[in-house]
């Protein structure tokens, strides 16, 4: 078989596709991004960026710069459910610092992030970007997949490009699920919704706070995204018309009650049906769907685009293991045991606030409940993001109780030395085991070798106090922990399961080879 031309190409450079480019080209492997677009869309659409994806840009180096592109820390930083008067019924905070190192909410306007990212990708000089091509057929042959690709400013058909794998980062409407065959599995919410977007001449003239408005003539959501931009999203009543909710006149009225027409401009205004929803399959042979290609999900948590990048996280450790010989493709099918899973929780944390928006505004009207009033819906279950229930975890131990198949807490610490930093900085960028002591990392020479071939670090917390945060709630239970690329826990050590047990399972697990 011939070398391919590319290890990975990605279909599509929005903030998904560019963020995987990204990892996998970091990872030493040969990446081609194909676009059809030729600039950054200059129009807000994901409005939150959430700490682990953060903390993901953190492992490359370039955390810092990724957090200066949200609005910085506000002083009244939360959300609040309320009624028709916008009186609250009870609210939220953003904590500033989060379980991840980073804010778990942080607002950012999406053209200025995918700037960020793409100038990141153009200095470090490794992917072969192609803007304003479209690929026209996807092609998996087996032993490679082929795309065929036009130039959009020619008509021109290219001989394509071969690759070893194909990430399918296209959209909702991605071609590359529907060149594959790959169906959706409706999750049961599909509501149409206005959505607009303003510039506002003082960010003073609005609340701070972000606000889910369970009003029983209109239900809204306002968002306090990043200075000087704030966005409506406001559900369309029966009989009312696409057409009729993007007339000015009709924007303006549903603004009216916020704001005076003088105080701002609308950036923009568009209707959208709100899906919950994922791809039947995430895998077909040689080609992955990833972001919104593979699940859509309704905006209320704000966890779109955060769920999206988790895609790319994932599959970035895991194609350069198959693709460097460490791994068997069988790895690979992991990704859709993790992540499927995974997103569905997201969606159905989504699903559970427009129902209790439901729910409440019934309650003010005095209609029997047509949603669950769950004041924790989506909201304050202990964790950021849901866990792993499968795929490259112990799945023995998961449970509700378990640290395992959860994000592992990353805080600031300073070490023996008087070095302050993050804790995954300490950690590496790919597996590691994490112990309390030096004595808890006592390993067989087989565990050593298994770890060394996986390039894990040993780090013992034993003289590292915290600075910011807190160390993950496992330490108080368990000795030690063998973590993720991904920071997710793979286990943790117990009565049953020695650290020299965990490790034979990772090595089971990942099918890991003797050597490359």
């Amino acid at each position: 078989m011939a070398r391919q031309d590319f290890d990975v190409a990605i279909v599509g450079y929005g903030p998904v596709g560019a963020m995987g480019a990204y990892l996998l080209a970091d990872a030493g492997l040969r990446v081609v991004v194909i676009e059809r677009e030729t600039e950054v869309v200059d129009l807000p659409r994901a409005v939150n960026l959430d700490g682990e994806i953060v903390r993901a840009f953190q492992r490359l180096g370039h955390g810092e710069e990724i957090a200066a592109v949200t609005q910085a820390p506000r002083e009244r930083d939360e959300v609040a459910f309320t009624n028709s008067k916008r009186e609250p019924y009870f609210t939220a905070a953003f904590a500033p610092v989060g379980h991840n190192g980073f804010r778990d909410v942080a607002f950012f306007d999406q053209p200025e992030l995918e700037t960020k990212i793409r100038g990141l990708i153009e200095a470090q000089g490794r992917v072969d970007v192609r803007l304003g091509h479209e690929v026209t057929a996807v092609a998996d042959r087996g032993d490679e997949a082929v795309l065929s690709i036009r130039d959009l400013a020619t008509d021109r058909e290219s001989t394509g490009v071969s690759a070893a794998y194909v990430i399918g980062c296209d959209g909702a409407s991605s071609f590359v699920r529907a060149a594959m065959g790959i169906e959706w599995r409706s999750l049961g919410y599909d509501q149409d919704w206005l959505v607009v977007d303003i510039v506002v001449d003082d960010v003073d003239v609005l609340p701070i706070l972000t606000m889910q408005v369970c009003d029983p003539r209109r239900l809204a959501t306002y968002v306090c995204v990043k200075d000087p931009n704030r966005r409506w999203e406001f559900q369309l009543l029966p009989g009312e018309s696409r057409e009729e909710m993007l007339r000015p006149e009709k924007i303006r009225s549903l603004l009216d009650d916020w704001l005076p027409a003088e105080h701002y401009v609308i950036r923009r205004a568009a209707v959208y049906q709100f899906h919950a929803a994922t791809a039947v399959r995430w895998r077909a042979g040689r080609v992955f769907l990833a972001g919104d290609a593979a699940h859509q999900t309704p905006p209320f948590l704000g966890q779109g685009l955060n769920t999206g990048m988790r895609d790319v996280v994932n599959l970035a450790w895991k194609l350069p293991m198959v693709l460097g010989g460490r791994c068997g493709d069988a790895l690979l099918d992991t990704y859709a045991a993790e992540r499927d899973a995974h997103a569905h929780d997201l969606v159905d944390w989504a699903v559970s606030i427009g129902k209790l928006m439901e729910a409440l505004a019934d309650a003010e009207a005095g209609r029997p409940p047509g949603g669950t009033a769950d004041p924790s819906s989506g909201y304050g279950q202990g964790r950021t993001v849901p866990p792993l229930h499968d795929g490259v975890i112990t799945v023995e131990q998961v449970g509700e109780t378990s640290s395992t198949g959860f994000l592992l807490r990353q805080p600031t610490v300073r070490t023996v030395t008087g070095v302050e930093c993050r804790l995954d900085d300490l950690l590496g960028p790919g597996f590691a085991v994490l112990a309390r002591r030096e004595g808890d990392l006592d390993l067989s020479k087989e565990s050593r070798a298994v770890l060394a071939r996986l390039g894990a670090r040993l780090v013992a917390l034993e003289g590292v106090d915290v600075v910011v945060g807190e160390m993950d709630r496992l330490f108080d239970s368990h000795a030690a922990a063998v973590v993720r690329p991904d920071r997710y826990v793979y286990g943790v050590t117990d009565d049953a399961w020695s650290l020299d047990r965990l490790v034979a399972s990772l090595e089971r697990r990942l099918a890991l080879r003797d050597r490359a």
